[in-house]
């Protein structure tokens, strides 16, 4: 029996699945800042000590939170999950999309590459939904404080996870396993079976990556905020864009559709083009 095809769904979170950064819901409130601020406080800091940008918003966090001797604890951040505001249709979107792949007969993997908190994450309505999140994440001591940054995701090296789901080497750890030579055909999931979801600049290298490989990269706005996707799609950066509404009666739903059914259709036809080149090598001479 063949065995089916698996297509990657990977999503950015910050804007792409909630409405804004998942920091400014409680984190940063709690804090008695105001988003605008405490962002210009992690820009300075990333500019002063010429630091990446990811790990000075995540020294900044646990600066301000022991300054005001509030401690964070894993399960502090995981809490905060709950107050996320998705975009219409998301809580129903995995659910919706894998009916979709079940009646193409194709295996459904959602992921998140996120430059966000995967403790936040985690904690969400949606957490459970996908095969990994892969998220900036911290390093707690013996009583469950965080005290360090255990994983930084940049926006470059978000592209790094594409490739660790294409050979199917998932675990952060595992680096030369992922770096030795794999046989295209020995991956798990092609590019060409990928589908990447961001909402702006911060993703332009994974849509590229999958975009310049066969896969599908589509940016996600907020209803009427079109600068951002005209400006990728004039750069062919992406290859669709839609409105952030996740619902099964919107664009975006009918964009993934779509997409879905073509992946179908298309590794159909690849493994009929092996079968058929498989047969014409055993008759040769």
């Amino acid at each position: 029996m063949q065995q089916k095809p698996t297509i990657a769904i990977m999503y950015d979170f910050d804007k792409t699945l909630t409405t804004k950064d998942m920091q400014e819901y409680t984190f940063i409130p709690k804090l008695g800042m105001e988003a605008p601020s405490f962002w210009a406080k992690a820009d300075a800091l990333a500019q002063e000590e010429e630091m990446d940008s990811i790990l000075a918003y995540m020294k900044l966090m646990l600066d301000e939170s022991k300054r005001r001797s509030q401690p964070i604890r894993r399960s502090d951040f995981v809490a905060l999950g709950e107050n996320l505001e998705f975009y219409p249709g998301v809580l129903s979107w995995f659910g919706n999309i894998d009916r979709i792949g079940q009646e193409l007969g194709l295996v459904i993997d959602h992921y998140i590459i996120s430059s966000g908190l995967r403790e936040i994450i985690e904690g969400s309505a949606v957490g459970d939904r996908f095969k990994r999140i892969y998220a900036s994440e911290y390093l707690y001591d013996e009583n469950g404080v965080a005290v360090w940054p255990k994983l930084s995701v940049n926006y470059t090296a978000k592209t790094q996870f594409l490739f660790r789901i294409n050979k199917g080497v998932l675990d952060v750890f595992e680096d030369k396993k992922l770096n030795n030579y794999t046989p295209e055909k020995s991956r798990p999931v092609p590019f060409t079976n990928m589908i990447y979801i961001g909402d702006g600049l911060t993703d332009v290298p994974c849509m590229k990556l999958v975009k310049y490989n066969g896969g599908k990269s589509i940016a996600v706005h907020k209803s009427g905020a079109l600068e951002t996707s005209h400006q990728l799609m004039r750069e062919q950066r992406i290859d669709f864009f839609a409105e952030a509404d996740y619902s099964a009666d919107k664009e975006l739903f009918s964009l993934v559709s779509t997409i879905l059914a073509k992946m179908h259709s298309d590794n159909l036809l690849a493994a009929e083009h092996q079968r058929m080149a498989s047969d014409a090598e055993k008759v040769l001479p």
